[in-house]
């Protein structure tokens, strides 16, 4: 689903306003209210990086594949209110059961980086690559794509990847082909393949826009096609951000998400996934200082929990993700309240012919997981 159909979605099932005409004690309390009367008929999973003010009510909290995988072990859970963004809705409502309802408590809550890599683009992408290399590629997508381009990559024999476990796919991939083309994040692809080994000179970047590459080598060289796409949160930092944090404070130490540049990873001293990064933290010794470069939210909230650190955002002007801030105390309300009154709103539903191919590269990853 592109961002144009969410907005139409949205034009036809709207959040009526006397939800935000209510102060935020009388909603949390509702919320608290419907969850006790449902029981275990309703799960709410919750992205770390969602505000304070939703996860409070998360019953598990973790990244986008994470959640999926525990909505898929609550068979009792017949409505799965997910708080995070539209691509993990889908990956949940692919991994649950016929009988489980996934719904999006904001059908404007979608991933920019997602939306940066469509089926119609990386068809297209595909047949002039395959011009090019031939049968010599394996797609490889982020689970943070849609349902259509995890369909894709299943199809012609890839597999999905993680933050925590992209070196290890990349390792399984080269071992099937000679070339892999990495969707939708250049930064997570290239950060990781040249930790790998592999060259710069020997990725080419393909500009889905263009139909063109970013190349001035020969084609032979190349061992990883990287799809133009990137996190609109990570790409805000930047290397003066860790030259300024260093300068002003030479003990402080600098980790960053893999989803952030290649210039800024080299300059970090730690560089891993959102659980890495949390685990790191929590481990560290009480009074060590520390500046992350990953999502605001999740940054404040580590902050919170570790009294004992200095901690601080690696660049303290970046705004939390707005589309993961979409999902807010009176959408959470009012999805539930129409759950209660037999109306299920903002379901997120993936086609079967899609589901097919998707879960088959889920499943290829988490076979070698």
């Amino acid at each position: 689903m592109e961002v144009t159909d969410l907005l139409g979605l949205e034009a036809d099932i709207r959040i009526p306003n006397h939800y935000y005409e209510r102060n935020e004690e009388e909603i949390v309390a509702r919320i608290q209210a419907i969850k006790e009367r449902m029981g275990d008929r309703l799960f709410i999973p919750g992205h770390h990086y969602q505000k304070d003010e939703v996860i409070q009510f998360a019953d598990a909290r973790g990244d986008s594949l994470k959640l999926a995988q525990i909505c898929a072990e609550m068979p009792n859970a017949e409505f799965i209110v997910f708080c995070g963004v539209h691509f993990m809705a889908e990956t949940a409502d692919m991994l649950t059961k016929e009988h489980q309802q996934v719904i999006l408590p904001d059908m404007r809550a979608g991933c920019s980086m997602a939306d940066m890599a469509d089926i119609e683009q990386t068809e297209r992408g595909w047949e002039r690559m395959q011009k090019i290399w031939g049968d010599s590629i394996l797609p490889l997508t982020y689970v943070d794509s849609t349902a259509a381009i995890k369909g894709f990559v299943g199809k012609y024999g890839g597999a999905c990847v993680t933050s925590g476990n992209v070196k290890k796919m990349l390792r399984w991939a080269f071992d099937q082909k000679e070339r892999i083309l990495f969707l939708p994040d250049q930064h997570l692809g290239r950060n990781t393949a040249f930790e790998l080994g592999v060259p710069l000179e020997h990725m080419c970047v393909y500009d889905p826009i263009s139909n063109d590459f970013e190349y001035e080598g020969a084609w032979e060289d190349v061992r990883v096609i990287l799809w133009k796409g990137h996190c609109s949160v990570h790409e805000k930092f930047t290397v003066e951000h860790v030259k300024h944090a260093k300068l002003r404070d030479p003990e402080i130490q600098v980790i960053v998400h893999p989803e952030c540049p290649f210039d800024v990873v080299q300059a970090s001293d730690f560089t891993g996934s959102t659980n890495y990064i949390i685990d790191t933290i929590t481990q560290a010794e009480a009074g060590s200082k520390w500046a992350i470069g990953t999502e605001m939210n999740l940054v404040n909230r580590i902050i919170a929990e570790h009294p004992d650190k200095q901690i601080e955002s690696l660049n303290p002007f970046l705004c939390p993700c707005l589309t993961m801030n979409r999902i807010d105390l009176p959408h959470l309300l009012w999805s539930l309240e129409e759950l209660e009154a037999g109306r299920v709103v903002n379901r997120i539903t993936v086609e079967p012919s899609v589901a097919q191919n998707a879960v088959l590269s889920l499943e290829r990853m988490l076979e070698l997981s």
